[in-house]
């Protein structure tokens, strides 16, 4: 009988053959010194989106160092920072379309530019262009708490028509104002839902959006008045409507509502219960 030794040493060396071919191939990935991040956040209705690459200090010094004063720089690393908007947005007050841009900037030690350019799909600042700005905002410049490593940027101070940019590095923050017309792209959407067939599954969104904005406070009332006669135990609902009734200064009205809601909620117990007498009696003891 023949060994098998042979024919075994055959398929291993195949084998061993087999992995250095699939080794030669596979792809090679080394950590990036400045690894990309996307940014996406809704404001309001408004999906921004900023696609940049976040460089890190490395016991360097940054701003007048390795970002320098009064130079435009691609606001991160490697491509130039790419910034998408969905709906027009201002930037510190000036409107910006919706559109694909690049996202500059000119740091100061007292005041920076923030640059809204054209989108050329360039790689770092080279062959930026000032004919090609669609914006330019100035911003002031705000010392961190903490020192910070790696470029961050991000949104905060979320609100239905506004909130903050923040460009943050070593140990500065650069915030810039966004602006976005919600109330002008959704009432007419509202006021169409509304008077469709399938109005009471917004009956409570509507009516808040139109508490929040002070919008047609008596159609806020009608819509909370309607989802109550829909659930007539969602004391949560209840409450709801005194937010409204006391934003139109019905304050016998509100305190009717927010009593009603505690009683209501007491029956009910449990810690959303609790929560929900708490809210009411805010409500009680703010019109006093």
């Amino acid at each position: 009988m023949k060994s098998p030794l042979p024919r075994t040493c055959m398929l291993l060396a195949g084998l061993a053959l087999a992995a250095g071919l699939s080794a030669q191939n596979a792809k090679l990935e080394i950590p990036a010194a400045s690894p990309s991040g996307v940014l996406k956040q809704r404001v309001g209705v408004t999906d921004i989106e900023i696609d940049y690459s976040r460089p890190s200090a490395r016991g360097r010094k940054v701003f007048g160092g390795l970002v320098p004063f009064d130079k435009v720089w691609r606001t991160g690393a490697n491509n130039a920072t790419k910034l998408i908007i969905s709906t027009p947005v201002k930037f510190n007050g000036t409107e910006v379309p919706a559109g694909t841009y690049e996202l500059f900037t000119i740091p100061g030690r007292s005041e920076w530019t923030i640059i809204i350019h054209k989108d050329m799909s360039e790689w770092g600042a080279y062959t930026y262009d000032p004919k090609n700005d669609v914006a330019r905002v100035t911003a002031k410049p705000e010392a961190t708490a903490q020192p910070v490593e790696s470029l961050a940027i991000g949104i905060n101070d979320l609100r239905d028509e506004s909130a903050t940019l923040n460009i943050m590095w070593e140990n500065t923050r650069v915030p810039v104002t966004l602006g976005v017309d919600v109330v002008s792209a959704l009432v007419p959407k509202i006021e169409a839902a509304m008077a469709g067939p399938d109005a009471k599954k917004y009956y409570v969104a509507a009516a808040m959006f139109y508490l929040e904005h002070n919008i047609q406070l008596p159609k806020a009332l009608e819509w909370m008045n309607a989802a109550i006669a829909a659930q007539p135990d969602a004391f949560y609902f209840v409450y709801r409507k005194a937010l409204v009734q006391e934003k139109m200064g019905d304050k016998a009205g509100a305190i009717a509502s927010a009593n009603a809601s505690i009683d209501a909620a007491r029956k009910a117990g449990g810690a959303v219960g609790d929560e929900y007498v708490g809210l009411n009696e805010a409500i009680i003891e703010r019109l006093k």
